[in-house]
């Protein structure tokens, strides 16, 4: 048996340029290598048989491309990038401002930085230990999740940071952490408390946040396929073993260079998304994915699996679930199903089945058995703890995740069950006071100031009334005094 080597080849944000991943393939087929995968966190991985190691590190050196070898000490940043225009509208968080991040990071991050927009749930927003999620109301201010490292312990800090700090305040975090490993690494009990008195916030530009992220419930796009967006296609690709081959890999990196599409992404669904191709190219599209017979069209509870990267085992039992999920035509939709074989690593999931062994005899594990844990509320952006079913026998296990699965679907009805009844006409209720009943209006905007609301974007809570702002408080839209802005009935405001 030949001894392997596994590469790791980070993609910062899921993005690589055509030209880059040429390269990075051409050197890899000189090295005897005929397939690929992408991993959970937007990498790219292979193997390479121990003989054929110096060739491929020589290639990659004379390339001046950055790789670990059968490791993973500087995990990959991941974004939510991907899913940018094709899945998140009416956002702030554009194109130029992932790079602009990107381009900001001058280190190698040491621990997971997630960027991620809140107003998507195709990426994983909490999978890292150093979480960035944009806000969804204030411009270019993100909020910040630390999850301790090799814990489970997540803190929300009260301050958002501006985009241009992003990376910088990344970095001071991931030093304070290690330089305080004790307090803060491989500690339960980690206080972000702690951590946060150690952060000079002075050196960063932050806004107190009105209130905690909201964060969205999960719902996974159909990310496969030629689908039309605005004006243009994406091509989404998704390989049922994980592998692609390199010489496929060769021949899109070609047509995007031919077709000036500047950009490939990988996803954490370990699949391929290729933006901006134009109505006048699709036919060459279609012809490649002929020319490789690659199927785009697998049926949506197969898509929405996670199993850990370079996993065998995780595959094999991804493909004996999804039989008896197919033979009994279980609904899965809206779910996201993980499967995790080993005691280190971390699966995005709603639904996770965990492998463990009875027995372990000089590293050799004997007799599994399988524990099925939920998410909180069934969303994978929360964590999963909630212990559903322990010690089943495999034979076992496809009845307990179906009953699981039902559990979700009988909490969706009766989240839409309570939401019609807060929907429903409610008897008249007293009338409220003309006090209640007024807002302020600027005479120039008519943007309004409702003390009901306040404006908790400018740090002013909810209740404050109208003569309590200070004296140099201004409108919002147009920055007209408080000496602008008039009393008028909420059903008398005008809008401009």
């Amino acid at each position: 048996m030949k001894y392997t080597h596994t590469i790791k080849i980070n993609f910062r944000g899921g993005i690589i340029s055509p030209g880059d991943l040429l390269n990075i393939l051409i050197a890899a087929g000189k090295a005897g290598i005929t397939d690929v995968r992408f991993g959970l966190r937007q990498q790219l991985l292979f193997d390479v048989v121990d003989e054929d190691y110096a060739l491929l590190q020589a290639e990659l050196l004379q390339l001046g491309v950055d790789y670990e070898v059968d490791g993973d000490r500087f995990p990959n940043m991941v974004s939510s990038y991907p899913a940018e225009e094709v899945f998140i509208n009416q956002t702030w968080l554009s194109e130029g401002v992932y790079k602009d991040i990107f381009d900001l990071v001058d280190y190698q991050p040491r621990l997971k930085i997630n960027i991620s927009d809140s107003n998507q749930s195709f990426t994983p927003l909490l999978t890292g230990n150093i979480n960035w999620v944009a806000s969804a109301d204030a411009q270019h201010f993100w909020h910040l999740f630390i999850r301790f490292p090799r814990t489970n312990v997540i803190y929300e800090w009260s301050e958002m940071v501006y985009t241009n700090d992003v990376a910088r305040m990344s970095k001071h975090i991931e030093a304070l952490i290690f330089e305080h490993a004790g307090q803060f690494y491989d500690n339960a009990q980690a206080n972000g408390d702690e951590l946060f008195k150690l952060v000079t916030r002075e050196s960063y530009i932050t806004k107190t946040a009105g209130a905690p992220a909201r964060l969205p419930s999960f719902n996974l796009p159909y990310y496969e396929g030629l689908n039309r967006y605005h004006d243009k296609y994406w091509l989404g690709i998704y390989r049922r073993d994980e592998l692609f081959s390199i010489s496929f890999l060769k021949d899109i990196c070609r047509l995007c260079l031919q077709t000036k599409i500047g950009l490939l992404c990988s996803t954490p669904w370990k699949s391929l998304i290729i933006k901006n191709i134009t109505e006048k190219d699709r036919h060459l599209w279609n012809n490649l994915l002929a020319k490789h017979q690659i199927n785009v069209r697998h049926a949506a509870n197969e898509l929405n699996f996670q199993v850990e990267d370079n996993c065998q085992e995780g595959l094999q039992l991804k493909h004996y679930l999804l039989r008896q999920l197919n033979n009994d035509d279980t609904r899965t939709f809206g779910i996201c199903i993980g499967i995790k074989t080993r005691r280190k690593s971390e699966v995005f999931s709603s639904i996770l089945v965990r492998r463990r062994p009875l027995v372990r005899i000089a590293g050799i594990e004997l007799f599994f058995v399988y524990d099925i844990l939920c998410a909180q509320d069934f969303n994978p952006n929360e964590r999963t703890g909630t212990v559903f079913s322990q010690n089943n026998p495999k034979f076992l296990l496809t009845e307990q995740i179906r009953r699981a699965i039902l559990q979700y679907y009988r909490q969706q009805l009766n989240s839409i069950s309570a939401s019609e009844k807060a929907a429903a006409p409610k008897k008249e209720a007293p009338a409220v006071s003309e006090r209640k009943a007024q807002v302020y209006q600027c005479k120039h905007c008519f943007s309004v100031y409702d003390e009901t609301f306040g404006e908790p974007a400018n740090d002013i809570p909810k209740g404050t009334a109208f003569a309590q702002l200070p004296a140099g408080y201004c409108c919002p839209v147009c920055e007209s005094g408080k000496e602008d802005f008039k009393l008028v009935t909420k059903p008398g405001v005008q809008l401009a």
